[in-house]
């Protein structure tokens, strides 16, 4: 025995070369949340895959219950910081599909806007902070040296954009104010469009950049699975059917209805597959199913980029998601250069009786909330699945893929692989830029 070695050190040894091996990530750190994967991999080929949620159950769903209709968005949306905007819109889609208000023109505007803005700010957090120091080989951004120090300003320049869009649009990015069932309770002024506008123009071609870095990054791994996403005319996150990879369109208010639960015993987050297969949803299922809507501007100056798309990559979540914020920035700006906004006299929201459902595009996915409004204008009871449940099932076979087919690969670098994959998914918990730690057992 060598200086240094001992019992787990010769176990790890003398596993690998039977091509056994067990693989612990304890306490993985994501966006949203605690969890932690146990992978067992015998002979060479994979066992199982355990990913597991950790966080303690919130029991929102319950929590929802004898709340009142009217006020249940601004709620829901302390469910998620960084998606608070998506799911405060969400929400109020389901209540006033349940009660029957049509919201008008402008206020679907507005939201749209506000949900650019949510896209912009995160998607820059995930892929400028934490998905970035992997194409440079470093553990964080705090590890990037001087030479680099322009690229992270121009990273916080286009995040800050996308804050104050929705600080414009919404009030705030976290916990928007304006935002109501049925309108918006402010709407921008000249200046504070004339301000945003500006700022979203400065950082367009720090946009196209970042999109060329991820584009030719080389990371891959491919794999066969049905992509799901709401399919739009103008690629707004907003409205339109659902639609998978295989061509099966479905009705946004029947969505659920072909959605299989799993329930996953070894989680705190129960899974879905769709028509019995595992799916993926999110920027890449986006960009496969709806690149054609894409703004024109962005289709023109990133055409090379869009050309990897149809793909079953499953890192190019990362380049769809660098792509949809060009896309926002696009959209952001030909709407508020054509459209003057107004104070408007909404039809009052009459709170009845009623069942609603609201789906949109979060930035990890499909969003959907389920509201039973009782007599009272009170929530009787509701269901919502978030994207990172739909994904569940697909990410452990991504992981399985991942591990057997690199089985000879040296620890450090399996788990640097196996970080990697898990961030391309941009799972919503908790977030670090360096959150694994893996222990290796016979």
């Amino acid at each position: 025995m060598h200086r240094g070695d001992d019992a787990e050190t010769l176990e790890r040894a003398y596993g690998s070369e039977r091509g056994d091996r067990r693989i612990r990530l304890g306490n993985i750190t994501k966006i949203e949340g605690h969890g932690s994967v146990d992978i067992k991999v015998e002979n060479g080929r994979v066992k199982y895959v355990k990913l597991k949620i950790t966080e303690s159950k919130r029991f929102y769903t319950q929590a929802i219950r004898n709340k009142p209709a009217i006020s249940l968005p601004l709620m829901t949306s302390r469910i998620c910081g960084t998606c608070s905007i998506a799911h405060l819109t969400c929400c109020s889609e389901a209540v006033e599909h349940a009660v029957g208000y049509e919201p008008s023109e402008q206020t679907i505007l507005l939201r749209k806007l506000s949900l650019y803005g949510m896209m912009i700010r995160d998607h820059a957090l995930h892929l400028y902070l934490f998905c970035l120091p992997d194409l440079f080989g470093k553990d964080s951004v705090l590890d990037f040296d001087q030479s680099q120090d322009a690229m992270i300003k121009k990273a916080f320049a286009i995040k800050g954009a996308g804050n104050n869009l929705s600080k414009v649009i919404a009030g705030r990015a976290v916990h928007a104010t304006f935002a109501e069932v049925g309108r918006f309770s402010h709407i921008p002024v000249k200046d504070e469009i004339t301000a945003v506008l500006a700022e979203l123009k400065a950082v367009r071609d720090f946009a196209i950049e970042f999109i060329e870095l991820f584009y030719n990054c080389g990371f891959k791994l491919e794999r066969d699975t049905d992509f799901v996403s709401l399919v739009s005319q103008d690629y707004a996150f907003l409205g339109g059917d659902v639609q998978d990879s295989k061509g099966f369109c479905v009705l946004r208010d029947r969505y659920m209805d072909y959605l299989n639960k799993v329930v996953v015993p070894y989680s705190e987050a129960v899974g879905y597959k769709f028509r019995g297969r595992e799916f993926m949803v999110g920027a890449l299922a986006r960009m496969n199913l709806n690149k054609d809507s894409l703004n024109a501007s962005t289709k023109r100056d990133v055409s090379g980029p869009l050309a990897a798309f149809p793909s079953k990559n499953i890192f190019h979540n990362n380049l769809a998601q660098a792509i949809e914020i060009l896309h926002c920035i696009d959209n952001s700006i030909g709407i508020l250069e054509s459209r003057d906004f107004a104070e408007e006299s909404n039809e009052p929201v009459i709170i009845r009786e009623g069942q609603g459902i609201g789906i949109l595009e979060a930035p990890r996915g499909m969003l959907y909330y389920m509201l039973s409004v009782d007599a009272s204008g009170k929530i009787s009871k509701g269901n919502i699945i978030v994207p990172t449940q739909q994904n569940q099932v697909g990410m452990e076979k991504s992981i399985a893929q991942l591990v057997e087919g690199n089985a000879d690969m040296g620890k450090k670098r399996i788990e640097f692989e196996i970080e990697k994959l898990i961030r391309a998914y941009d799972p919503c918990m908790s977030c670090a830029s360096h959150f694994l730690r893996i222990n290796w057992r016979r």
